[in-house]
């Protein structure tokens, strides 16, 4: 009860959290820009934008990311109106607001999964989004494919359409006419995702063409970031929110069951049709723009409980603010820990996550729900 009564300190602290560390990290990185000077970057570029001020030199960016259409997008550095502007404004800005975005999809998905599994061990991918997602990225970049659509470049597309075409085969499965099996719907995903995965596998290994690229984005990067990307995954963040903020009184009655939910006015097909579409599509965005990035979907919500509650009209906005903020410093960590060189994204995660998997594991026999 007292986790309830305080969740307007704890919405309000992981806020203010959230705000100083985007600010911090547009001083980190390998290029030596400082906080200082990305201060006085921002505020040229707001009474730009204000008042209409002249901009700067153009001379071109002096960080630069990797290349290719692997990792994720393939995108250059664009020049912008100075070393600094370019660095501050163009990189690392942007890079920071999709960290923010993706770490709030992947940890609301996994708040709808855990629910709609009634299993606090369920996270995003469980259903086969990351396997879909990683088949369709590894053969555009092995095949050589080339195509775009909107925002949507090669390799982020084949991601987000192959994700969602093995989370609709999953669901065609296990539609009955009793409604839809979310024991059946579990293990098939998991087996289709076996199967994908072993595929996945084969075609690494008997192909040389761009297993760099396509490991590094199986591991999940933000390195070539850019404010493209932040409008490719923007409205998918958006409808999330809203669909699982107007179910959020159903997940509470869904954790009771089916038979309970629906007796208490739950349209129990339709509620877990919704939310299923709901996680997949914000998972397949996160994984489009970001790669395959574990186990944020599955710290965050338990995290997010401990702090505000269970009640999903608590928990959703925590979860997505504990997300943002993890994934932001983990990805400050991987473009640092070895500047100017990169860590794989979720390496740094997976370090996180796997301690507190076990930590979970060891609860599992006690306590199958927290409160």
């Amino acid at each position: 009860m007292s986790r309830a009564r305080g969740h307007k300190f704890w919405f309000l602290l992981l806020g203010l959290a959230l705000l100083f560390s985007v600010y911090l990290s547009l001083g980190l990185g390998s290029a030596d820009v400082g906080l200082p000077e990305a201060t006085r970057t921002l505020r040229r570029a707001a009474g730009e934008l204000l008042f209409g001020a002249p901009s700067g030199d153009g001379v071109p960016s002096g960080e630069s990311v990797p290349s290719g259409d692997g990792v994720p997008f393939g995108d250059s550095v664009s020049p912008g109106d100075g070393p600094t502007r370019s660095i501050v404004l163009d990189i690392r800005l942007p890079r920071a607001i999709l960290a923010l975005i993706v770490g709030a999809l992947l940890a609301l998905s996994g708040v709808i999964m855990q629910a709609f599994f009634r299993n606090v061990m369920a996270e995003p991918y469980l259903v086969g989004v990351s396997s879909g997602a990683a088949l369709g990225a590894v053969l555009a970049m092995l095949l050589g494919w080339s195509f775009r659509l909107g925002w949507f470049s090669t390799v982020p597309l084949s991601a987000f359409v192959f994700a969602l075409g093995v989370v609709f085969l999953v669901y065609l499965i296990n539609r009955r006419r009793s409604g839809l099996h979310t024991g059946g719907l579990l293990l098939s995903g998991i087996a289709i995702a076996s199967a994908i995965s072993a595929i996945v596998a084969l075609l690494l290994i008997t192909s040389e063409r761009a297993v760099q690229q396509v490991l590094f984005w199986l591991l999940g990067s933000l390195a070539a970031a850019r404010w493209e990307h932040v409008g490719v995954v923007a409205p998918y963040a958006v409808a999330g929110l809203v669909i699982t903020l107007l179910l959020a009184r159903d997940l509470d009655l869904l954790l009771w069951g089916d038979v309970t939910g629906a007796a208490l006015g739950v349209s129990v097909e339709r509620t877990r049709t919704l939310l299923l579409a709901a996680a997949s599509l914000m998972t397949a965005a996160a994984v489009a723009v970001a790669g395959v990035i574990g186990f944020v979907g599955l710290m965050v919500p338990h995290i997010a409980r401990f702090l505000v509650g269970s009640g999903h009209r608590r928990l959703i906005p925590a979860a997505i603010l504990l997300g943002g903020l993890l994934l932001l410093w983990a990805d400050v960590l991987a473009r640092t820990l070895r500047a100017p060189a990169e860590l794989p994204l979720g390496a740094i995660t997976a370090i996180v996550g796997a301690p507190f998997l076990i930590y979970l594991c060891s609860l599992s026999g006690r306590k199958r729900w927290p409160s």
